[in-house]
């Protein structure tokens, strides 16, 4: 579909192509000149929104502070020790 430049120069891209590309008001967009035409990227910009709980399904338990927290640390300091050859935290066998 043909579009007509505006008196700016401003162009639209077409919904069609927003929506296939995800794009959302207020996505910055990189312009290059290449071989006689014009490639836009859309970059979105950084998200707002909280991280929070976003890896609790990669997580198996909860541990909590002080000791526990120690303890957790050190079976997984152990678990990989042994998983790469046998050492221990302070490298011993």
């Amino acid at each position: 579909m043909a579009h007509v430049a505006g008196a700016k120069g401003q162009v639209v891209v077409s919904k069609g192509i927003r929506d296939r590309l995800g794009v959302q008001p207020g996505w910055m967009t990189v312009q290059r000149l290449v071989d006689g035409h014009v490639e836009i990227y859309f970059v979105p910009p950084d998200h707002r929104r909280s991280l929070k709980g976003a890896l609790a399904a990669h997580i198996g338990s909860a541990v909590g502070r002080g000791k526990a927290w120690d303890e957790a640390r050190n079976r997984a300091w152990q678990a990989v020790a042994e998983e790469k050859g046998g050492r221990d935290q302070d490298g011993d066998r």
